[in-house]
């Protein structure tokens, strides 16, 4: 078969094509995760908050191990869970099956019982018991059946087709057991779904936003730590320098004075020696 595509539609096809390979090679998921990584916690750079920071990204850390440790549990269990509704499934086709073929040979052997069932039937002989089950921190719910030990089925099948009537009564029995394994099953299986996908969002949301933010402020308060230690060197070696120059001042001035009396004294001792010299 040959596909014949008008103008209008060839050049929609091309142009949808084209777009389709524009975002394919423009799109960036870790555009708008970078951007976010970037920003930092507006914080006083103190050692204090370097100390604090440092205690909340471990904490960070640690919490990010348990939910990926939770989440890795949880998915063990949800994948448990499918293949065990699969067979449930598969085998709820069968039983069900088998139940209503009995139903059928009771209907022709015994005839129409339903009435009568009906009539007999005072109290609910099969009950289900909810209970719960932890897995990794979160509660299960787990149905459980229990039977009481009453009979509606005493006077079914009295004239003909008792055996019909009890088997079909095992079948019956045996597919709300597995209806009640399906429906535990099912809700647990609803349950672990929305719990693993918060979950996973947890882990993605401190992997990438929250512990590179304190990472960040982390490096700022370093940084801004490191530069103010630069400055206070700074600062102490031109202060010392400052010292040195003065006190060398003061050196020089104090031996200005005692220079100047030698040259006096040495010139009174010249004069003196000549005025002596020339007697």
């Amino acid at each position: 078969m040959k596909l014949q595509f008008t103008s209008t539609e060839s050049r929609f096809l091309v142009v949808r094509i084209l777009y389709f390979y524009f975002l394919l090679f423009t799109f960036d998921p870790h555009l708008e995760t970078s951007k976010m990584a970037a920003a930092r916690d507006n914080v006083f750079p103190t050692r204090m908050n370097l100390q604090t920071t440092k205690i909340r990204l471990r904490g960070a850390q640690t919490g990010h191990s348990l939910l990926k440790r939770k989440s890795e549990a949880l998915s063990i269990r949800f994948i448990e869970i499918v293949k065990k509704i699969q067979e449930a499934k598969l085998n709820m086709g069968k039983i069900i099956q088998d139940a209503s073929f009995s139903l059928a040979e009771v209907t022709y052997t015994a005839g129409d019982i339903g009435f009568q069932v009906r009539e007999n039937a005072k109290i609910a002989s099969y009950k289900l018991i909810s209970k719960q089950e932890n897995v990794s921190g979160v509660l299960l719910p787990v149905f459980e059946k229990s039977v009481q030990s009453s009979n509606a089925f005493e006077l079914a099948g009295l004239s003909r087709g008792g055996s019909r009537v009890k088997q079909c009564k095992e079948n019956y029995m045996a597919a709300l057991d597995i209806l009640v394994q399906l429906a535990s099953l099912q809700t647990a299986f609803l349950l672990l779904d929305e719990i693993i996908k918060l979950t996973n969002r947890r882990v993605a949301a401190i992997e990438y936003i929250i512990i590179p933010r304190i990472e960040n402020t982390i490096q700022y308060i370093s940084s801004e730590l490191d530069e103010q230690d630069r400055e206070e060197f700074y600062r102490l070696k031109k202060v010392q320098s400052k010292n040195k120059e003065v006190q060398s001042n003061k050196e020089q001035s104090s031996s200005v004075p005692d220079i100047e009396y030698l040259n006096s004294t040495g010139t009174f001792f010249f004069f003196y020696l000549l005025f002596i010299t020339n007697i």
